[in-house]
């Protein structure tokens, strides 16, 4: 399959964590303990990164420079997208968020840097024109205005599908696109003297010659004008309900665009492609939003007890504790996913709120299963469990048994396949030492990893 192409402006987020007990003795302000740092890309990173939950191959046309904001986009963003740069002019431009129990206490933008108008790279034109689907994060810094690309843009969206994200400081639309999709805030910007949702989406599907306009309405949902039909779309009930939504909706925009544009790279119609991205968007915030994909720096970092992949699932955990959800786990190698291990994690998944899955570490496989295993490396592994709609956080450990890890995340449920007994678990002691429960779930007859092998291999 071709790979789905990012476009846009990237920036450095930074949350700054930490508690507020205490005033400020010179001005009425709190005052801010920091407990610890957490970076993540931002804008078209974040639009990335988010893409790689849910297309295979991702590559992102951004602009960045050589200094620490840029070094450090690099390092959060290379392991899962391919970085074609432009040049960057200026600095890198950082949004750092001071929260304090789960609030955000102020923003603070530093950075000038906007993309530079010059000739672009052969790999950049490469790049898009390969590219099975696009979509344009836009966030005003010059990526989406630069001539070269606007004209690929054009020119590709008669063969390729393309969903563009706008943004108020950045330019219009280039004509053709599949799917444009302002927020109702944003819409309004683009469209004055117009207030409805519907209306809205209508007036700027045809102001810029779109085949398709979502104007997204948050935890309500998306209406969206789709050639000549209008449809209201809006959030499953399961999701919408409030013990399911938390407050920060941070990149929920850059998560329905992003799983839009991957449904069209499926072979989707709009119609299918805006109502799975409604459904991952309002899910993607009731799990912690972006904050759940940082990356942390400070005390606690390097201290989780596992390796999380696409997202934290410790952020997932603290998000259902604080609204005093279920949070539900479960474990194992899921070297070959197979019908066993999608009927476990369903059900596992209808017992809370959240699902984490512990996944075993190539080492830890290797010692339990032998030095053929596992089929399928961890990274991989996880990306797999990440696509299936049931699971909401990985974390991979390297130990035989992931008690140091449940030591952390504390789950309500633990679930194991029926084919265990709960004394043979050595992690169930330390679940219950929590007051978690354990729930054993009949396996699926004649589906096993290991059986599946025997019987290739025989």
């Amino acid at each position: 399959m071709k790979p789905l192409v990012v476009v846009g402006d990237t920036l450095l987020d930074v949350d700054i964590e930490g508690a507020a007990t205490r005033l400020c003795p010179e001005a009425p302000v709190p005052v801010v303990d920091v407990q610890q740092r957490r970076l993540r890309p931002g804008g078209a990173g974040l639009a990335a990164l988010l893409a790689a939950r849910s297309a295979a191959e991702v590559s992102l046309i951004t602009a960045t420079t050589d200094d620490d904001g840029g070094r450090d986009l690099l390092r959060l963003l290379e392991p899962e997208v391919d970085v074609v740069p432009l040049v960057l002019r200026g600095e890198t431009v950082r949004k750092t968020r001071v929260r304090a129990g789960g609030q955000s206490l102020v923003r603070l933008d530093t950075g000038d840097g906007t993309a530079d108008a010059g000739p672009v790279s052969s790999a950049v034109v490469q790049t898009l024109r390969s590219a099975g689907a696009i979509l344009v994060a836009d966030y005003g810094r010059g990526v989406a205005a630069h001539p070269r690309i606007r004209s690929l843009l054009t020119e590709l969206a008669r063969a390729v599908p393309v969903v563009w994200d706008p943004h108020p400081r950045g330019p219009a639309p280039t004509p053709g696109a599949s799917l444009i999709s302002p927020n109702l805030g944003e819409a309004r910007q683009f469209a004055p003297g117009y207030a409805e949702p519907d209306e809205l989406a209508k007036v700027l599907r045809d102001e810029w010659s779109a085949d398709s306009v979502a104007v997204t309405l948050g935890a309500t949902g998306a209406v969206l004008a789709n050639g000549k039909r209008l449809a209201t779309i809006p959030v499953p009930a399961a999701i919408r309900s409030a013990d399911r939504i938390v407050p920060d909706t941070c990149g929920a925009g850059d998560r329905f665009a992003s799983a839009a544009a991957a449904a069209l790279l499926d072979g989707a119609t709009v119609a299918e492609a805006v109502t799975h991205a409604v459904e991952t968007a309002a899910r993607f915030v009731s799990t912690g939003a972006a904050a759940a994909l940082s990356t942390c720096e400070g005390p606690t970092a390097g201290a989780t007890g596992g390796t999380d992949i696409g997202g934290s699932a410790f952020d997932v955990a603290a998000a259902v504790r604080d609204r005093g959800g279920r949070l539900v786990a479960t474990g194992g190698c899921f070297d070959l996913l197979h019908p066993g291990h999608v009927s476990l994690l369903r059900q596992a998944r209808a017992m809370g709120d959240a699902l984490i899955v512990c996944l075993n570490s190539d080492d830890s496989v290797r010692r339990l299963k032998g030095p053929q295993r596992p089929i399928v490396a961890a990274r991989d592994r996880a990306r797999l469990l990440l696509e299936l709609s049931s699971v909401d956080a990985v974390a991979i450990f390297d130990e035989s048994a992931p008690s140091a890890l449940l030591d952390r995340l504390r789950p309500d449920i633990w679930v194991k396949g029926g084919d265990y007994a709960e004394a043979d678990l050595p992690e169930a002691e330390v679940v219950r030492r929590h007051g978690g429960e354990i729930a054993l779930i009949p396996t699926v007859r004649g589906y096993s990893t290991t059986q599946l092998v025997s019987r290739f291999r025989g």
